[in-house]
């Protein structure tokens, strides 16, 4: 009898898992309303989206604060083709109309970017206490990649005496 189990399948993204749980009820829909925040400054540009930001949706119509009168007279003009754009960032057709009105208009929330930990190279000491930690584990398959989840840790970990 093979020792050798199957591989598993990587782990599922959480907006992945919020659409299957959420599949076919009417929070599934809405889930994919909020996609439309998320879309947003790439579907209309960085010079629309810091005079026009979205403010509510319902019922396909898309509520648009803008920062002023001439702003909002020029992108009166645009509705169709700002629709167009946002729909084709979403992949379905969500917006079937845009309402523009005055408002104060707030920068978008700026993902944060991943902190870059500094690795260094283990020493033996290191490589050895992970080895007797994984011993144990029955499973090449499993202990190869528990033995290298602490070796990430221990690289990516900066330790008092190493400052």
């Amino acid at each position: 009898m093979s020792d050798k189990r199957k591989k598993m399948p990587r782990p599922l993204a959480v907006g992945d898992l919020l659409a299957a749980v959420l599949s076919g009820t009417p929070a599934e829909r809405r889930l994919g309303e909020g996609k439309i925040w998320l879309v947003w400054d790439a579907a209309v540009g960085k010079q629309i989206a810091s005079k026009a930001r979205p403010v509510s949706f319902r019922d396909g119509t898309l509520t648009v604060a803008v920062i002023n009168a001439s702003w909002m007279q020029q992108l009166s003009f645009l509705k169709k083709q700002l629709m167009e754009k946002v729909n084709g960032r979403l992949g379905e057709e969500l917006v079937s109309e845009i309402y523009l009105k005055a408002g104060r208009v707030k920068a978008s929330f700026p993902r944060p970017e991943p902190e870059k930990k500094s690795t260094r190279q283990l020493t033996e000491d290191e490589n050895r206490r992970i080895a007797e930690q994984t011993e144990s584990v029955r499973d090449p398959e499993l202990r190869e990649v528990f033995a290298r989840l602490l070796a990430k840790h221990a690289s990516s970990s900066i330790s008092d005496k190493h400052r």
